[in-house]
């Protein structure tokens, strides 16, 4: 592995935090690589209310917070709100940082309340569901608010009921979540409450979800069948898709809202 393996040039901000804290804390690809890869494509501002939804272990929530000084409500079902609260504290930054268990269909923040929504390779989770930005989310952010997430993806939607032959030693059925840009642009935008902004496959996002699988693996002396699957894949089916939307200032009524 190159010297400087994890610090890639590509993120000069994630190059100034501890890769091991960052491996210690890792839960799939790279989250500060993703993270920056993100927020280059969005605006933040100073105190602005930002909601970080799937946040894992909130490495990217702290990212954020001593970034660009916004406050941050890292959300997570998976990972205990007091074990994140002590990272946070350690990370000197829990007066921006506010650490909340929640499901992702059952927020508990008051509509409008935030200035913009990220997620962290977190929302195909739940996001694919046809009604969840209309219905559980996009009502969070205020009108012209951004959202922006970053997923696994496809470079072009599957043509078959499988995957393609070169990568069926290695799929899994989670990863039919997994889709191109064209079609999560497609996707939010039909909901009308949104403006998808940017849809595209983040600059060799599969270099370095290789290369973040492989340094894991390394840590934690686990065989490295994810870095595998995406060396012998080669960026020709499986990225990294980034999305930015905007909040509609005046998005459509819902059904129920016209009886």
């Amino acid at each position: 592995m190159r010297p400087d393996a994890d610090r890639p040039a590509e993120f000069p901000r994630s190059a100034e935090y501890d890769p091991d804290w960052v491996l210690d804390n890792m839960m799939g690809p790279n989250a500060l690589w993703l993270t920056e890869s993100l927020t280059a494509t969005m605006e933040f501002s100073p105190d602005m209310r930002v909601l970080d939804l799937g946040c894992g272990r909130a490495l990217s929530s702290i990212f954020l917070a001593k970034e660009f000084g916004v406050q941050v409500w890292a959300t997570d079902l998976w990972i205990d709100a007091s074990e994140n609260y002590r990272r946070i504290c350690a990370a000197g930054v829990e007066g921006r940082v506010f650490p909340i268990g929640a499901e992702a269909h059952a927020l508990p923040f008051a509509e409008g309340f935030f200035d913009a929504m990220v997620s962290i390779d977190a929302y195909h989770y739940f996001g694919t569901d046809d009604l969840y930005l209309e219905s559980h989310l996009a009502g969070l952010v205020k009108g012209s608010g951004q959202l922006g997430i970053v997923v696994p993806g496809l470079v072009e939607e599957l043509t078959s009921a499988g995957p393609p032959e070169h990568l069926r030693r290695y799929w899994e059925p989670a990863f039919f979540s997994f889709h191109s840009p064209a079609w999560w642009k497609r996707h939010w935008e039909r909901s009308g409450v949104v403006t998808v902004e940017l849809a595209d496959l983040a600059p060799d996002g599969w270099r370095h979800w290789m290369q973040s699988d492989l340094m894991w693996s390394e840590r934690l002396n686990k065989p490295a069948d994810e870095a595998d699957m995406l060396a012998v894949d080669a960026g020709r089916t499986l990225g990294l898709v980034r999305m930015v939307a905007r909040r509609n200032e005046q998005p459509p009524s819902r059904l129920d809202e016209l009886e």
